[in-house]
């Protein structure tokens, strides 16, 4: 695929976020504005209101500085004065710790709850995710099915520990922030699987539309199609 296939800027509500971010600062932020993994982070970003720099990556030409700072040429990155970091989780927790000063924070003060907030966060990376990947990539009818199931499975699992609107109830937290680039692109399998937010549960469906509507969300999202 050459980059003449991808889009090479975000659309709709993203891309007025990123007219927003143009202005040299401490942090940039190198994205894709297509990448789930990113606007995971870029929510992130736009919950805490931390001052950032916006950077588009074209994935079929890395610019050299690029690959310098973040060898494995992955998107999001960070440069932060001149240091760098990637993968989105590690990213988003990075911004709790370096920004203390800008709030609200997406981890609870409460270590108890810091920790099973990181735990169910583990859910998403480790069980719905893949589940969700592994229903896309499928061919075999048998094979879309099984995925279906299990991402059904796991949605149900983590569903059960919501309070509503959001994970932490009224919170939005770094489990809301790391599920919500997935239920924006749910569509994808309702075209292609069969999917439906009613059969996964009413809680569910409940909780997505919380997440899909979230400004941050909205803010970090192009439009699809």
């Amino acid at each position: 695929m050459s980059d003449g296939h991808i889009f090479p800027h975000a659309t709709g509500f993203a891309a007025k976020t990123v007219e927003q971010h143009q202005e040299p600062q401490d942090l940039v932020f190198y994205s894709g504005w297509f990448c789930p993994f990113v606007q995971r982070a870029w929510i992130a970003l736009e919950e805490r209101g931390i001052p950032y720099q916006y950077k588009e990556v074209n994935p079929y030409k890395k610019e050299k500085h690029f690959l310098d700072i973040n060898p494995k040429g992955l998107v999001p990155a960070i440069e932060y004065k001149g240091k760098a970091l990637y993968e989105s989780l590690i990213i988003c927790e990075f911004f709790e710790d370096a920004f203390p000063e800008h709030t609200p924070h997406l981890l609870p003060a409460d270590p108890f709850e810091r920790a099973r907030v990181r735990l169910w966060v583990d859910h998403v990376a480790k069980q719905i995710v893949p589940a969700f990947m592994r229903t896309i990539m499928a061919q075999e009818p048998e094979k879309q099915r099984e995925g279906l199931e299990d991402w059904y499975k796991a949605l149900r699992t983590l569903t059960e520990q919501v309070k509503g609107p959001y994970f932490l109830g009224e919170q939005f937290s770094l489990v809301d922030a790391a599920l919500a680039p997935w239920v924006v692109r749910d569509y994808i399998l309702a075209e292609n699987r069969g999917y439906s937010r009613e059969a996964a549960g009413s809680a569910w469906k409940a909780y997505a539309e919380a997440l899909e509507t979230r400004d941050s969300v909205r803010r970090t999202q192009s439009v699809s199609g």
